[in-house]
């Protein structure tokens, strides 16, 4: 049985895919492959834990945005965890030594992210409580 997918969660996957877009961006900057646009990012003096940090983000972010578009019920769940997660990855860069204006558009994406899926009527689109 398939699942409508209402024009809410339809946007929730498109802002979760630029989530991923823009933690596969953090990555390239610690592998110093792209430029430090908005701030200098550093991960406690090791980039490469940096980049595996957000390069596993990036993949979790892109498993969740397909789990979103074939309204898998347990999306919604990983979604909130994986967005709350990415919060944290920031807190943790942004004490690494990273500036705030580096993660500024992480910070906003992640944050909006997780507000709408804590909504009433985004849980209620995902249907029942499902155990994992």
């Amino acid at each position: 049985m398939t699942r409508h997918r209402p024009f809410g969660i339809t946007i929730l996957a498109i802002v979760a895919g630029l989530a991923g877009v823009i933690a596969a961006w953090h990555t390239l900057q610690y592998l110093h492959i792209m430029p430090f646009s908005l701030g200098p990012v550093s991960f406690y003096g090791t980039d490469l834990w940096g980049a595996i940090l957000w390069g596993i983000n990036t993949l979790l972010l892109a498993w969740v945005v397909a789990m979103l578009w074939t309204m898998n019920p347990s999306g919604w769940l990983f979604l909130v965890l994986i967005s709350a997660w990415n919060l944290f990855a920031v807190l943790l860069s942004i004490i690494g030594a990273s500036s705030i204006s580096a993660y500024a558009p992480a910070i906003v994406i992640n944050g909006l992210v997780l507000i709408y899926c804590l909504l009433p009527n985004t849980r209620r689109a995902f249907g029942p409580p499902v155990a994992i």
